[in-house]
């Protein structure tokens, strides 16, 4: 896995690093959600790039954002940057549907993630990155 430090990061640590300090400083199911999520990001693109934007937030890139990794107080959010652009069979976009470019999945405490499916969700996200390259 590759990493990509801003040069905010320089002084206070790693992308990687910084994640895991917000997994930990959650200490709740919304840790516990964002650490499963960031795995399967990592299982469906090994080659991911890890960096910290807009105050903290996770994101997650290869050829440009695939998505990011937001908590608020009732939910983690996964926003897909060019979400609008993919198909979704499995109907895991369940929030930001409105918008002509991002799509989101709102996690709420309990909810079973469809692992399957997300990771071919995230592969579609960074083919869709490579195709827009070329």
């Amino acid at each position: 896995m590759k990493k990509e430090i801003t040069d905010s990061q320089e002084e206070t640590g790693s992308a990687s690093d910084l994640i895991d300090a917000k997994i930990r400083e959650l200490n709740d199911w919304r840790g516990q959600t964002l650490a499963r999520v960031r795995a399967l990001v990592k299982q469906a693109d090994p080659e991911v790039v890890e960096e910290v934007k807009w105050r903290g937030v996770p994101v997650w890139s290869h050829g440009g954002i695939i998505c990011t990794g937001e908590t608020y107080k009732n939910a983690v959010k996964m926003t897909f940057a060019r979400g609008a652009a993919l198909d979704d069979p499995s109907g895991l976009f369940n929030s930001s549907l409105e918008g002509n470019t991002r799509r989101a999945i709102d996690l709420h405490e309990g909810d079973t993630i469809d692992e399957a499916a997300l990771k071919a969700l995230i592969r579609a996200a960074v083919a869709l990155n490579a195709a827009k390259r070329k």
